[in-house]
């Protein structure tokens, strides 16, 4: 939407996707990402296993492959690869 300037709004920073530093996140917690984005990316594919890849995703996560990323606006967090 554009005001009658023809200048587009901003969004508000505070309501864009962020990466979180995985460090700060608790073993638990970081399982839990993991095991969703095992059966989120896996668990659709005829995989009979999704979550024997779990091992292959935390892996990612350590190298940095795959970063945590929060969204303020819809309060939710996943993996996804760095932007």
């Amino acid at each position: 939407m554009t005001d009658s300037t023809g200048h587009r709004p901003e969004q508000d920073p505070r309501q864009e996707k962020f990466i979180v530093d995985a460090d700060l996140l608790t073993a638990d917690q970081i399982q839990g990402l993991v095991e969703e984005y095992c059966t989120r990316y896996h668990g659709l594919n005829d995989t009979e296993s999704p979550l024997d890849e779990q091992g292959k995703v935390l892996s990612a996560v350590r190298r940095g492959d795959l970063v945590v990323w929060f969204d303020p606006v819809e309060n939710t967090a996943g993996l996804d690869v760095p932007a």
